[in-house]
C-alpha cells in the first residue's frame, strides 16, 4: 500500500513539475509535501521568519522592539494546570522560541559540549583518588552509560522538539510532580553554576603573574558583562558563542592527544621513553574499590551537560537531520576525547604527584594532569596556551547555564510549575525575564570573590542542593525513554513510524537506568564514607555527607509536597499525550512516505557509507 502511495506522489510530483514547465523553479506551494518541509523545517534554508511583517525603522528601534512580549507565545504546547491537565480551553498560541540553531551548531553542542573543566582539571582529583586504571576504566563505564541516555534524549527529542525537555517529558511520560522537583533540581545547578564559573574564570587567570595583580573583581564584571550579552543575543548567540569555544576545545584535546604520543615514546624535549612505567610505579590502581567508585561519581559530573543538546532541540532549524548526528557523535566524544585523552594522561603523569594532590581548587589550573604532563617534558610555551583553553572551557560553562536556566524555567513557568513572569518570551523568541534573573543571580560572584569562609559555605551549600542534579536527570530520561515506548506500542504505533530510533533501545534506556541508580549508591558510600574518613571528626564527616549528598532528599521531599498539594497522579501509558509537540503531528502520512524513500536511498549506500553515518 505504502509503494502505491509513493508511485502515486511521484506521479503526481512529475504532472505538477510539467504543468509548470513555464516556469524556471516549482514554487514552494506547489510540492505536495510543501506544508511537510515547512512544517517540520526539513529543509534548513526555510526561512521561518518568511510570515513575519516587513522590517519598519531603524536597525536599533527594531532591537528595541524586540523586548516586548510576544502576546500569542507560548513555550510548550498545551497548557495546563499545576496537576498537569490540560486546560479545557486552550489559548491561542504560535511557537514561542525562534528556530535558529542549525545543524553545524547542534552538531559542536554534541561534539564539544561536555568537554570542560571536568575532563581537563577534575580528571586531575580522578587520578589521584583512583590511579590511572580507575581512570580509564570509570570514564569507559559512565560512557556507556551516557550513550545509552543520550541515544534515548535523541529519539524522545526528535519525536517531540519542545522547549523545557526532559522536565517537559517527566510530567508527559511520569509524574507532574516528579516533572516539578526534577526541573527546579536542574534550573538550580545551572543558576548556582552561572556565579561558581564566573569567580573560577578570574582564578583561571591567576596563573599569569600579571593578571593576578589585578583584583578579581575587574575579571569578574568583564566576565559577566560578556555571557550576559552573549544571551540577549538569543539562541544564536548562544549557538554561536558554543561554536566557536567548541572548536578551540576539540583541537586542543586532538592536539594533546597527538602531543601526548610523542612524550610518551621519548620525541619530546627530554626524549626520555615513558611508555607504562607509571602503570607499575606507583601502580594502576589507588585506594582499591572505594577509589573506583569515587571516580564514578566525578566522571559523572565531567560529563554534565550532555544533555543540552535535547534541550536546544526545540530551537533547531531541523531537529529530524540535526539532533541524531549530533547524539551520535556522543560515541565520538566518549571514546576519542575522554578515554583516549586520559589513557595518555595516565601514562603521563603518576597518582602521586604533588601537584595533582595539594590542588586548591577545582579550576586551579597548575593541578590539571594535561598542563601537568607538558610540564614535566620541559615544554615551556604550551602550559600557558591549555591555560587559555581552560578559560575559554570555564567561560563556555558560563554560556550554557544562562541557555540551560532560563529555558528551563520557561517551560516550567508556561506549565504552572514556576513563577508565570518567568515565561515572558519576547519577540525574537528570547525568555527574557528568565535571563536576567539567571544573570543578577550571577552578580552573587561579587561577594563570594571577597574570600570570606563563611561565603564559601553558603556557596558549597547551594551546590549541594543540586549536587546531583546531573543523575537525576539522566536516570529521568531513562525512565521517560521506557515510559513513551509502552505507551507507543500501548496506543497502537510501530517504531517504524519514529523518525529516530535510539541505536541502544529500550535495553540501552535500562541499562542507563540501572547505572545512572548504581553511580547514586556509589555517591552515598563515597559521602558516608569518604576517603580517609579514620582522621575526620564526626562533624566534619556529618557536613561532607550532606554536601555530597543533600540534593537527593531535597528532590525528594519537593516531589512529595507538589503530589500531596496537587494530588497528581503517575502517568498510564493509555492515557499519555503522545501527540502534541509534534511539529509533523498532522502529517504522519507524508513523514511515512518520507521514512520509507530514505530507507529506499540507504540500501543503495555502499557499505563504508553506511558504517560512517551509523556513527556519524
Amino acid at each position: 500500500m505504502l509503494t502505491f502511495k509513493m508511485a502515486m506522489f511521484s506521479k503526481s510530483f512529475t504532472r505538477r513539475s510539467s504543468s509548470a514547465k513555464d516556469n524556471k523553479s516549482i514554487p514552494l506551494q506547489d510540492n505536495p509535501l510543501s506544508s511537510f518541509y515547512q512544517h517540520d523545517g526539513l529543509t534548513d534554508d526555510y526561512d521561518f521568519s518568511s510570515s513575519r511583517p516587513a522590517k519598519v525603522g531603524s536597525p536599533f528601534s527594531r532591537y528595541i522592539d524586540s523586548f516586548r512580549r510576544n502576546p500569542n507565545a507560548r513555550v510548550t504546547t498545551i497548557a495546563v494546570d499545576a496537576a498537569g491537565k490540560p486546560l479545557e480551553e486552550q489559548p491561542p498560541a504560535q511557537p514561542a522560541m525562534a528556530m535558529k540553531l542549525k545543524n553545524r551548531h547542534l552538531q559542536m553542542i554534541g561534539f564539544g559540549g561536555a568537554i570542560g573543566t571536568g575532563l581537563f582539571v577534575g580528571s586531575g582529583s580522578s587520578l589521584a583518588q583512583g590511579g590511572p586504571a580507575s581512570l580509564v576504566l570509570a570514564y569507559g563505564l559512565i560512557g556507556v552509560m551516557l550513550y545509552c541516555t543520550v541515544h534515548a534524549l535523541g529519539e524522545l527529542g526528535v519525536q517531540y522538539p519542545i522547549a523545557g525537555s526532559f522536565a517537559i517529558f517527566a510530567n508527559r511520560f511520569l509524574d507532574p510532580a516528579w516533572a516539578f522537583a526534577m526541573g527546579w533540581n536542574y534550573a538550580l545547578q545551572w543558576l548556582i553554576t552561572l556565579p561558581l564559573e564566573i569567580i573560577a574564570a578570574s582564578l583561571t587567570l591567576s596563573y599569569w603573574p600579571a593578571a593576578a595583580d589585578i583584583n578579581p573583581a575587574a575579571w569578574v564584571t568583564i566576565f559577566l558583562v560578556f555571557i550576559v550579552i552573549l544571551n540577549l543575543f538569543g539562541v544564536k548567540g548562544y549557538g554561536e558563542a558554543e561554536f566557536v569555544f567548541s572548536i578551540v576545545k576539540v583541537t586542543a584535546v586532538i592536539g594533546f592527544i597527538i602531543l601526548g604520543i610523542i612524550l610518551n615514546v621519548g620525541g619530546g624535549p627530554n626524549g626520555s621513553y615513558i611508555g607504562g612505567k607509571y602503570w607499575q610505579n606507583p601502580g594502576a590502581f589507588h585506594n582499591g574499590f572505594k577509589g573506583l567508585c569515587s571516580v564514578f561519581v566525578t566522571a559523572a559530573f565531567a560529563f554534565s551537560g550532555t544533555e543540552l543538546v535535547g534541550l536546544a532541540a526545540a530551537e533547531s532549524v531541523n531537529p529530524r537531520k540535526s539532533l541524531p548526528t549530533a547524539v551520535k557523535q556522543i560515541f565520538w566524544r566518549i571514546v576519542l576525547f575522554y578515554v583516549v585523552s586520559l589513557l595518555l594522561v595516565g601514562l603521563l603523569v603518576p597518582y602521586n604527584d604533588p601537584r595533582l594532590i595539594n590542588s586548591t581548587s577545582s579550576v586551579d589550573a597548575k593541578a590539571s594532569p594535561f598542563v601537568i604532563s607538558i610540564e614535566n617534558a620541559g615544554i615551556e610555551v604550551l602550559p600557558s596556551v591549555f591555560n587559555v583553553v581552560i578559560l575559554i572551557s570555564v567561560l563556555s560553562v558560563g554560556n550554557t547555564s544562562v541557555y540551560a536556566t532560563s529555558r528551563t524555567l520557561a517551560a516550567m513557568a508556561d506549565r504552572g510549575q514556576a513563577p508565570r513572569i518567568l515565561g515572558y518570551v519576547d519577540r525574537s523568541g528570547r525568555p527574557l525575564t528568565s535571563i536576567l534573573l539567571t544573570s543578577a543571580f550571577g552578580l552573587l560572584c561579587y561577594f563570594a570573590a571577597a574570600g570570606s569562609n563563611t561565603r564559601t559555605q553558603v556557596f558549597n551549600w547551594l551546590i549541594a542542593i543540586s549536587g546531583l542534579s546531573t543523575i537525576i536527570t539522566w536516570a529521568t530520561i531513562c525512565l521517560c525513554h521506557i515510559r513513551f515506548r509502552s505507551a507507543w506500542h500501548r496506543q497502537g504505533h510501530t517504531l517504524d513510524s519514529l523518525a529516530f530510533k535510539s541505536q541502544a533501545g529500550l535495553v540501552g534506556s535500562w541499562i542507563g537506568l540501572i547505572f545512572n541508580i548504581l553511580v547514586l549508591i556509589a555517591q552515598f558510600w563515597t559521602a558516608a564514607w569518604p576517603l580517609g574518613y579514620e582522621s575526620m571528626s564526626p562533624s566534619a564527616r556529618a557536613e561532607s555527607f550532606f554536601e555530597a549528598y543533600l540534593a537527593a532528599p531535597v528532590t525528594l521531599i519537593m516531589y512529595i509536597i507538589w503530589k500531596v498539594v496537587f494530588k497528581t497522579k503517575i502517568r498510564r501509558s493509555k492515557d499519555m499525550d503522545i501527540t502534541s509537540g509534534r511539529r509533523e503531528e498532522d502529517d504522519e502520512e507524508r513523514l511515512a512516505l518520507i521514512l520509507e524513500m530514505e530507507r529506499l536511498e540507504k540500501r543503495e549506500w555502499p557499505r563504508w557509507k553506511r558504517i560512517y553515518k551509523f556513527f556519524c
